[in-house]
């Protein structure tokens, strides 16, 4: 089997666990040369895509509770809300190896990466979840992620512009904002966890935009003004200051992205 599909195996597991060390073990092997990648197989899409355990339960975004995290309970639901987002971002990188054939070999090498690092955010933010006495499940949460990838499951330009550089890059800007209040709250190990999860999230954003250029320039488009294009095309959210910008130039937003974030062009 190759790593593509082994990708795609893995993305229909529910277990989250199960999950998690299969896209780190993935990896591992992909990186060796012990799996081949088959970047030119076309690969048809299983049902059950993506494999989810029962809970949580999703429901629209605006229906998930507030989580302050100034009580436990809400310092828990707060985790568990990064933790649901972690657990996605797995199924989202799995999803850009398999989906997307014809691509160099680095871009899957980069995605199983991701794919093994959101493994990793996810697994640290479970165990604190238990340490507080709570579990990835007990709270609502919301599909916001895994509905844009469904919506530019087509194109790979548009998956690339609008998952990691849009959605996934907002981690960015929140980040610091979390960790501020969950210092308040005297939670160093999660300011700790969300650490590297920042950091990676840095690297990951950074992939997305590579990736974001190299198609745009396969296909002779200006990377600016085609993003605003796909903007409005999948109705993606106008994301909204403040922006961590040193961050955002570290993952690779150039400035005239940067004016276009902030409403200047």
């Amino acid at each position: 089997m190759d790593a593509r599909c082994r990708a795609l195996d893995v993305l229909t597991l529910c277990d989250p666990a199960e999950k998690a060390a299969a896209a780190r073990a993935l990896f591992d092997e992909a990186r060796t040369g012990s799996l081949p990648l088959a970047p030119q197989a076309r690969l048809s899409e299983p049902h059950g895509v993506p494999g989810r355990p029962q809970r949580p339960r999703l429901v629209p975004p605006d229906e998930v509770p507030r989580r302050s995290p100034h009580t436990p309970h809400g310092r828990a639901a707060l985790l568990h809300a990064i933790a649901h987002i972690e657990f996605n971002a797995i199924n989202l990188a799995l999803d850009a190896v398999w989906r997307f054939e014809a691509m160099p070999a680095a871009y899957y090498l980069d995605w199983l990466q991701v794919a093994a690092e959101e493994a990793l955010h996810f697994t640290l933010l479970r165990e604190h979840l238990r340490s507080l006495g709570h579990d990835y499940g007990e709270f609502d949460a919301h599909d916001g992620l895994w509905a844009m990838a469904w919506k530019t499951r087509e194109d790979p330009v548009a998956r690339m512009a609008l998952v990691p550089r849009t959605l996934e890059a907002r981690g960015l800007d929140a980040t610091p904002l979390i960790q501020d209040k969950l210092r308040r709250a005297e939670d160093l190990r999660a300011v700790e966890i969300l650490d590297v999860i920042l950091r990676d999230e840095v690297g990951h954003v950074a992939i997305g935009n590579r990736w974001y250029r190299w198609l745009c320039e396969r296909e002779g488009l200006d990377p600016v003004a085609h993003y605003g294009e796909l903007v409005r095309r999948y109705q993606a959210p106008r994301l909204k200051p403040p922006f961590n910008e040193e961050a955002r130039r570290r993952a690779g937003f150039s400035d005239e992205e940067l004016a276009y974030l902030l409403g200047d062009v």
